[in-house]
Protein backbone atom coordinates (compact mmCIF):
# COMPACT_ATOMS: atom_id res chain seq x y z
CA UNK A 1 0.00 0.00 0.00
CA UNK A 2 1.49 3.32 -1.05
CA UNK A 3 2.41 5.70 1.73
CA UNK A 4 0.10 8.68 2.08
CA UNK A 5 1.72 11.83 0.71
CA UNK A 6 1.69 14.80 3.05
CA UNK A 7 0.73 18.17 1.57
CA UNK A 8 3.59 20.54 0.87
CA UNK A 9 4.07 23.89 2.59
CA UNK A 10 2.59 25.74 -0.40
CA UNK A 11 -0.35 23.32 -0.77
CA UNK A 12 -1.30 23.66 2.91
CA UNK A 13 -1.42 27.45 2.72
CA UNK A 14 -3.34 27.52 -0.58
CA UNK A 15 -5.92 25.07 0.76
CA UNK A 16 -6.45 27.28 3.77
CA UNK A 17 -6.78 30.41 1.61
CA UNK A 18 -9.36 28.78 -0.64
CA UNK A 19 -11.34 27.30 2.24
CA UNK A 20 -11.56 30.38 4.46
CA UNK A 21 -11.28 33.23 1.95
CA UNK A 22 -15.07 33.87 1.95
CA UNK A 23 -14.88 34.71 5.68
CA UNK A 24 -12.21 37.32 4.95
CA UNK A 25 -14.33 38.76 2.12
CA UNK A 26 -17.31 39.18 4.45
CA UNK A 27 -15.05 40.84 7.05
CA UNK A 28 -13.60 43.29 4.51
CA UNK A 29 -17.02 44.25 3.17
CA UNK A 30 -18.34 44.80 6.68
CA UNK A 31 -15.42 47.16 7.35
CA UNK A 32 -15.67 49.15 4.09
CA UNK A 33 -17.02 52.71 4.25
CA UNK A 34 -19.60 51.98 1.53
CA UNK A 35 -21.25 49.31 3.64
CA UNK A 36 -21.63 45.55 3.34
CA UNK A 37 -24.38 45.43 0.69
CA UNK A 38 -22.89 48.09 -1.63
CA UNK A 39 -19.44 46.47 -1.32
CA UNK A 40 -20.91 43.26 -2.75
CA UNK A 41 -22.75 41.51 0.06
CA UNK A 42 -22.46 37.77 -0.36
CA UNK A 43 -21.85 37.99 -4.12
CA UNK A 44 -18.47 37.08 -5.61
CA UNK A 45 -16.97 36.00 -2.30
CA UNK A 46 -13.83 34.70 -4.01
CA UNK A 47 -12.97 38.00 -5.71
CA UNK A 48 -9.29 38.79 -5.11
CA UNK A 49 -8.27 35.28 -4.10
CA UNK A 50 -5.65 35.18 -6.88
CA UNK A 51 -3.49 37.83 -5.23
CA UNK A 52 -3.61 35.98 -1.92
CA UNK A 53 -2.62 32.65 -3.48
CA UNK A 54 0.39 34.36 -5.12
CA UNK A 55 1.57 36.06 -1.91
CA UNK A 56 0.59 33.55 0.77
CA UNK A 57 3.55 31.14 0.66
CA UNK A 58 6.27 33.82 0.15
CA UNK A 59 4.82 35.92 2.99
CA UNK A 60 4.64 32.96 5.36
CA UNK A 61 8.14 31.83 4.37
CA UNK A 62 9.49 35.32 5.08
CA UNK A 63 7.85 35.25 8.51
CA UNK A 64 9.01 31.74 9.45
CA UNK A 65 12.61 32.21 8.35
CA UNK A 66 12.95 35.63 10.01
CA UNK A 67 11.32 34.46 13.24
CA UNK A 68 13.58 31.41 13.56
CA UNK A 69 16.70 33.42 12.71
CA UNK A 70 15.88 36.17 15.22
CA UNK A 71 14.85 33.71 17.93
CA UNK A 72 18.29 32.09 17.84
CA UNK A 73 20.17 35.38 17.43
CA UNK A 74 18.70 37.50 20.23
CA UNK A 75 20.60 36.69 23.47
CA UNK A 76 17.50 36.56 25.68
CA UNK A 77 16.64 33.17 27.16
CA UNK A 78 15.14 31.49 30.23
CA UNK A 79 13.15 34.16 32.14
CA UNK A 80 13.51 36.62 29.25
CA UNK A 81 12.43 34.12 26.60
CA UNK A 82 8.98 35.79 26.15
CA UNK A 83 10.76 39.06 25.30
CA UNK A 84 12.87 37.15 22.78
CA UNK A 85 9.74 35.68 21.16
CA UNK A 86 8.00 39.07 21.17
CA UNK A 87 10.90 40.86 19.46
CA UNK A 88 11.49 38.03 17.00
CA UNK A 89 7.84 37.88 15.99
CA UNK A 90 7.65 41.67 15.58
CA UNK A 91 10.66 41.78 13.26
CA UNK A 92 9.28 38.78 11.37
CA UNK A 93 5.95 40.58 10.87
CA UNK A 94 7.68 43.58 9.31
CA UNK A 95 9.55 41.28 6.92
CA UNK A 96 6.36 39.40 6.02
CA UNK A 97 4.39 42.62 5.50
CA UNK A 98 6.81 43.69 2.77
CA UNK A 99 5.25 40.85 0.76
CA UNK A 100 1.81 40.66 2.35
CA UNK A 101 0.71 44.32 2.11
CA UNK A 102 0.80 44.55 -1.73
CA UNK A 103 -1.39 41.44 -1.96
CA UNK A 104 -3.69 42.88 0.73
CA UNK A 105 -4.13 46.11 -1.24
CA UNK A 106 -5.19 44.19 -4.36
CA UNK A 107 -7.33 41.77 -2.35
CA UNK A 108 -9.32 44.43 -0.47
CA UNK A 109 -9.98 46.45 -3.62
CA UNK A 110 -11.10 43.36 -5.48
CA UNK A 111 -13.31 42.21 -2.62
CA UNK A 112 -15.15 45.55 -2.64
CA UNK A 113 -15.26 45.79 -6.49
CA UNK A 114 -13.48 49.15 -6.54
CA UNK A 115 -12.34 48.56 -10.13
CA UNK A 116 -15.57 46.98 -11.32
CA UNK A 117 -17.13 43.56 -10.96
CA UNK A 118 -15.31 41.97 -13.90
CA UNK A 119 -11.75 43.23 -13.20
CA UNK A 120 -9.12 40.56 -12.55
CA UNK A 121 -6.49 40.71 -9.79
CA UNK A 122 -3.77 41.19 -12.42
CA UNK A 123 -5.65 44.10 -13.99
CA UNK A 124 -6.17 45.64 -10.54
CA UNK A 125 -2.42 45.39 -9.91
CA UNK A 126 -1.64 47.17 -13.19
CA UNK A 127 -4.14 49.93 -12.31
CA UNK A 128 -2.49 50.47 -8.93
CA UNK A 129 0.92 50.66 -10.60
CA UNK A 130 -0.33 53.11 -13.25
CA UNK A 131 -2.09 55.46 -10.83
CA UNK A 132 0.12 55.35 -7.73
CA UNK A 133 3.36 53.65 -8.74
CA UNK A 134 5.10 51.12 -6.48
CA UNK A 135 4.16 53.22 -3.44
CA UNK A 136 0.51 52.43 -4.13
CA UNK A 137 1.10 48.78 -3.29
CA UNK A 138 2.18 49.80 0.22
CA UNK A 139 -0.81 51.96 1.06
CA UNK A 140 -1.76 51.01 4.60
CA UNK A 141 1.66 49.49 5.38
CA UNK A 142 2.00 51.42 8.65
CA UNK A 143 -1.50 50.54 9.87
CA UNK A 144 -0.92 46.90 8.97
CA UNK A 145 2.26 46.91 11.07
CA UNK A 146 0.38 48.66 13.89
CA UNK A 147 -2.30 45.97 13.72
CA UNK A 148 -0.05 42.94 13.36
CA UNK A 149 2.70 43.67 15.89
CA UNK A 150 0.40 43.92 18.96
CA UNK A 151 -1.36 40.73 17.87
CA UNK A 152 1.88 38.87 17.11
CA UNK A 153 3.49 40.12 20.33
CA UNK A 154 0.69 38.37 22.22
CA UNK A 155 0.37 35.37 19.94
CA UNK A 156 3.89 33.99 19.73
CA UNK A 157 5.04 34.34 23.36
CA UNK A 158 1.75 32.73 24.40
CA UNK A 159 2.14 30.04 21.74
CA UNK A 160 5.67 29.23 22.86
CA UNK A 161 4.55 29.20 26.51
CA UNK A 162 1.60 26.89 25.79
CA UNK A 163 3.84 24.52 23.86
CA UNK A 164 6.32 24.43 26.73
CA UNK A 165 3.72 23.87 29.47
CA UNK A 166 1.70 21.29 27.56
CA UNK A 167 4.80 19.45 26.45
CA UNK A 168 5.88 19.08 30.07
CA UNK A 169 2.41 18.06 31.22
CA UNK A 170 1.72 15.54 28.45
CA UNK A 171 5.32 14.52 27.79
CA UNK A 172 4.90 15.30 24.06
CA UNK A 173 4.71 18.31 21.73
CA UNK A 174 1.03 19.17 21.14
CA UNK A 175 -0.02 21.90 18.72
CA UNK A 176 -3.05 23.65 20.18
CA UNK A 177 -2.49 26.49 17.73
CA UNK A 178 -6.01 27.92 17.84
CA UNK A 179 -5.65 28.72 21.56
CA UNK A 180 -2.75 31.04 20.81
CA UNK A 181 -4.19 32.33 17.54
CA UNK A 182 -7.47 33.60 18.99
CA UNK A 183 -5.66 35.62 21.68
CA UNK A 184 -5.77 39.34 21.01
CA UNK A 185 -7.85 39.10 17.82
CA UNK A 186 -10.81 41.17 19.01
CA UNK A 187 -8.57 43.80 20.62
CA UNK A 188 -6.76 44.55 17.35
CA UNK A 189 -9.93 44.75 15.22
CA UNK A 190 -10.10 48.61 15.25
CA UNK A 191 -6.63 48.66 13.66
CA UNK A 192 -7.85 46.15 11.08
CA UNK A 193 -10.80 48.43 10.26
CA UNK A 194 -8.41 51.38 9.94
CA UNK A 195 -6.11 49.37 7.66
CA UNK A 196 -9.04 48.43 5.41
CA UNK A 197 -10.21 52.04 5.09
CA UNK A 198 -6.68 53.27 4.21
CA UNK A 199 -6.22 50.58 1.56
CA UNK A 200 -9.60 51.40 0.00
CA UNK A 201 -8.87 55.15 -0.16
CA UNK A 202 -7.97 55.92 -3.78
CA UNK A 203 -6.97 59.54 -3.17
CA UNK A 204 -3.38 60.44 -4.06
CA UNK A 205 -1.61 61.81 -0.94
CA UNK A 206 0.76 63.84 -3.15
CA UNK A 207 -2.13 65.66 -4.83
CA UNK A 208 -4.85 65.71 -2.18
CA UNK A 209 -4.86 66.18 1.55
CA UNK A 210 -5.76 62.92 3.25
CA UNK A 211 -6.52 62.51 6.95
CA UNK A 212 -3.86 61.20 9.30
CA UNK A 213 -4.32 57.82 10.98
CA UNK A 214 -5.55 59.31 14.30
CA UNK A 215 -7.91 61.58 12.34
CA UNK A 216 -9.29 58.63 10.37
CA UNK A 217 -9.87 56.71 13.59
CA UNK A 218 -11.65 59.72 15.11
CA UNK A 219 -13.80 60.22 11.98
CA UNK A 220 -14.96 56.59 12.06
CA UNK A 221 -15.81 56.89 15.76
CA UNK A 222 -17.62 60.25 15.45
CA UNK A 223 -19.47 59.60 12.19
CA UNK A 224 -20.24 55.89 12.53
CA UNK A 225 -19.90 55.15 16.23
CA UNK A 226 -17.78 52.73 18.25
CA UNK A 227 -19.59 49.80 16.67
CA UNK A 228 -17.94 50.56 13.31
CA UNK A 229 -14.48 50.13 14.87
CA UNK A 230 -15.36 46.51 15.61
CA UNK A 231 -17.02 45.77 12.27
CA UNK A 232 -16.19 42.26 11.15
CA UNK A 233 -14.89 41.15 14.54
CA UNK A 234 -16.74 37.80 14.40
CA UNK A 235 -15.55 36.72 10.92
CA UNK A 236 -12.09 38.07 11.72
CA UNK A 237 -11.89 35.97 14.88
CA UNK A 238 -13.07 32.91 12.94
CA UNK A 239 -10.51 33.65 10.20
CA UNK A 240 -7.54 34.11 12.52
CA UNK A 241 -8.45 31.21 14.80
CA UNK A 242 -8.68 28.80 11.87
CA UNK A 243 -5.74 30.46 10.15
CA UNK A 244 -3.61 30.27 13.26
CA UNK A 245 -4.17 26.54 13.48
CA UNK A 246 -2.97 26.10 9.90
CA UNK A 247 -0.25 28.77 10.05
CA UNK A 248 1.34 27.55 13.28
CA UNK A 249 0.76 23.92 12.38
CA UNK A 250 2.64 24.34 9.11
CA UNK A 251 5.34 26.26 10.99
CA UNK A 252 5.88 23.34 13.38
CA UNK A 253 5.78 20.83 10.53
CA UNK A 254 8.39 22.81 8.57
CA UNK A 255 10.71 23.35 11.56
CA UNK A 256 10.61 19.70 12.71
CA UNK A 257 10.97 18.55 9.10
CA UNK A 258 14.14 20.59 8.66
CA UNK A 259 15.53 19.48 12.04
CA UNK A 260 14.99 15.79 11.25
CA UNK A 261 16.29 16.07 7.68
Amino acid sequence: MAAERKPTFFQSLVRFDLLFFPIDTVKTRLQSAQGFVKAGGFRGIYKGVGSVVVGSAPGAAAFFSTYEAMKHSIPLHDQLAPVNHMLSASVAEVAACLIRVPTEVIKTRMQTSMYGASTSSFKAATLVLQHDGVRGFYRGFLTTIMREIPFTSLQFPLYEFLKYRLSKHLDRKPLYAHEAAVCGTALTTPLDVLKTRVMLDLRDPSKQQVPSLPMRLRQIYVQEGAKALFAGVVPRTMWISAGGAVFLGVYEWAVHGLMSA
